[in-house]
């Protein structure tokens, strides 16, 4: 497999992803969309999850596409990104037309970053504004590490952070992924600088080191102490898929969260992946095409969880080390 040219999720045709962030509530939001609505599915195996209309993207469900998929810190709060996002796209003539009354699709998800030393002492929520300058920033291009939905994520023993990976299918379709990390577990083996993803590294896209001559047994290490986790992902294609088919690609996207990350999808981790198509791309989707698509996915989610920590950023107050930190690679 190879990367797309900037391996981002954008690597996928019509895709824009924007981030927003405050760095003295260490917290942010990241929102993707394209220049038209995105067929979309969810699946969540986590056990406390925290969502706006993830109903809505069940396959038996009218609607079946979204105008934009937002991921936010804030816990709870967090979810008013999703109208700031929502109400910006309804000004741009964005959204499901209802009788001449556009209602934009906003489905979006939380992570609880509320105790990693930001301030989080406001008088009116901060996360309707930052979506709307999440939206304001959607590009092609954009950080990762310290950066929108991530910027205050942690995993057990260091800074979480934003993530993206993509690849390349031998029949040119692309898959990409792009996750903000805060799990309750670790992305590393141990204590070490080696990450559970290495298997599935593309180059030196998380620092080249390899994976360990031997792995650990027992227990891994985890912050259950502080109970605050979550990792919640998007992966995208531009492969023509319905939303049974976006769902299924969202499912098998778990299996790279549990590669990357342990433990995963646990008890106080609300863990979700959502899944969106552009249509755009070649128009096969036989099962053989299905199952790469499962596949890519799954280990285009372990590269972006192992890129997110692996580009967190050194800030004032941090709980815990970055991976930078802590092994010396600038």
């Amino acid at each position: 497999m190879r990367s797309g040219p900037r391996n981002l999720i954008t690597d996928v045709a019509g895709l824009k992803v924007g981030n927003a962030a405050d760095p003295a509530l260490k917290s942010g939001v990241t929102t993707l969309l394209a220049d038209r609505p995105l067929t979309a599915g969810v699946h969540i195996m986590g056990g406390a999850p925290g969502t706006r209309e993830t109903d809505l993207l069940a396959p038996d469900k009218t609607v079946e596409q979204v105008d934009a998929l937002v991921l936010a810190g804030g816990s709870a709060f967090g979810l008013d990104a999703c109208s700031g996002v929502a109400d910006a796209l309804r000004l741009a003539g964005r959204g499901f037309d209802v009788g001449g009354q556009k209602v934009p699709i906003v489905p979006g998800a939380i992570l609880f970053d509320l105790l990693n030393g930001g301030d989080k002492s406001w008088t009116r929520n901060p996360y309707y504004d930052l979506g709307k300058a999440s939206l304001s920033a959607a590009s092609e291009t954009f950080a990762l590490g310290t950066a929108g939905a991530g910027f205050g994520g942690t995993t057990s023993i260091l800074m979480g952070g934003l993530g993206s990976a993509s690849v390349i299918l031998p029949g040119g379709v692309t898959v990409g992924a792009l996750v903000a990390v805060n799990a309750l577990g670790s992305a590393t083996v141990g204590d070490s600088r080696y990450f559970w993803a290495a298997p599935f590294e593309i180059g030196a896209e998380f620092g080249g080191s390899g994976a360990p001559l031997e792995y650990p047994s027992g227990w891994p290490t985890t912050k259950l102490g502080q109970r605050e986790a979550t990792t919640i992902a998007i992966v995208a294609t531009d492969a023509p898929l319905d939303q049974a088919q976006c769902t299924r690609m969202a499912t098998a996207a778990h299996d790279g969260m549990a590669r990357a990350l342990l433990p995963s999808h646990t008890p106080l981790d609300g863990d979700l992946v959502f899944a969106a198509s552009t249509g755009d791309g070649p128009k096969t989707t036989d099962a053989a095409t299905l199952l790469q698509l499962g596949h890519a996915a799954a280990t285009c989610l372990a590269r972006a969880i192992a890129r997110a920590v692996y580009e967190a950023k050194p800030m004032p107050d941090n709980p815990l080390p970055t991976w930078r930190e802590k092994f010396g690679q600038a």
